[in-house]
């Protein structure tokens, strides 16, 4: 068995002994020692590092940062549904809408067994933020990651925080700026950090988050520059791309441009922005997507919460082992 068929089999394990198992790992380590666990992870020969692992962990031998790969619920449950030929969902709920709205979203969320619920937007404030969270824990009951829309948006009730980095555009507040205000903030939390590459893609209409940011989208009849942006995000250290035509966009990223980019890089990728049918959610999923995302298509119908839930559904493929 590999170590990657380890860490998708039993996640839970993992995570539940995460803070036993944090007090005995090393901030430092030999760098040929690091050098061999990163190279296993990236080939085949990882049966090698299950054997490290298991006789090593409470010895101080694995890093800090092996460790927190290993703990991540959002990647370890991503690349296990992937490993499993499965797909994943994530419904974006707005804070700004009203208590009932979060409220009712939220149970069809918890009814339809998505996966994942994302909160944030543009424009939303903290103590707004926080309200929504606790409204949505009233009825869905997965794990709740922060969408910020800006450096204030970090709240300890949600489970973790897509640490985003918009990557398309050149404005260096939305490059670096804002992450620098909101790290300390964040360090100090209990949330999980997801590394996030973000790309902007045109999808046919100025959307809030090229206003807000005052960054240029990448063109939709692109993609090898969302290829290419894609890449040097991996080559930047982050954990997954996020390619998102933004919130309310009349056309969803075209299936040319997400196959390139799942070609060109081996991370989890989220699609979002005009997913609003069946049609749109089927083309993103065959084109490579591993997590698309909803957000006001479901708040001016909540049926497309069901529809497109049973599109992921009809992507699973049972795989032996």
């Amino acid at each position: 068995m590999t170590s990657m068929h380890f860490l998708q089999r039993s996640p839970s394990k993992l995570i539940l002994s995460y803070a036993q198992i944090k007090k005995y790992f090393s901030t430092k380590i030999l760098k040929p020692l690091r050098r061999l666990i990163v190279t296993m992870l990236k080939t085949k020969k990882d049966h090698y590092l299950l054997d490290i692992l298991k006789n090593y962990f409470t010895f101080t031998l694995v890093n800090k940062y092996i460790c927190d790969w290993f703990m991540s619920n959002f990647l370890s449950k991503i690349y296990q549904l992937k490993n499993e030929g499965k797909k994943s969902l994530a419904v974006l709920i707005d804070p700004d809408q009203t208590e009932q709205s979060v409220l009712n979203i939220a149970h069809l969320c918890q009814a339809n067994s998505i996966d994942f619920v994302f909160v944030g937007g543009s424009l939303t404030t903290a103590g707004v933020l926080s309200e929504a969270i606790k409204n949505i824990k009233k009825n869905y009951f997965g794990k709740i990651y922060i969408f910020p829309g800006n450096e204030f948006m970090i709240d300890n009730k949600a489970d973790g925080i897509l640490f985003l980095s918009l990557l398309s555009g050149r404005n260096p507040e939305y490059l670096i700026g804002k992450q620098l205000v909101a790290a300390p903030i964040i360090a100090a939390s209990n949330l999980e950090v997801i590394p996030t590459a973000y790309l902007l893609i045109d999808g046919g209409k100025e959307t809030s988050v090229s206003y807000v940011s005052n960054t240029k989208p990448i063109p939709a009849d692109k993609p090898d520059i969302a290829m290419a942006t894609a890449l040097a995000g991996k080559m930047l250290g982050m954990h997954c791309i996020y390619l998102d035509a933004g919130s309310g966009a009349l056309n969803p990223i075209p299936a040319k441009m997400i196959s390139s980019v799942v070609k060109s890089v081996n991370l989890p990728l989220i699609v979002g922005g005009g997913i609003r049918n069946i049609e749109s959610a089927t083309n993103a999923y065959s084109a490579g997507a591993d997590l698309i995302v909803i957000g006001n298509g479901a708040e001016d119908d909540r049926s497309i919460i069901e529809q497109i839930a049973a599109v992921r559904d009809s992507f699973s493929v049972k795989i032996e082992y």
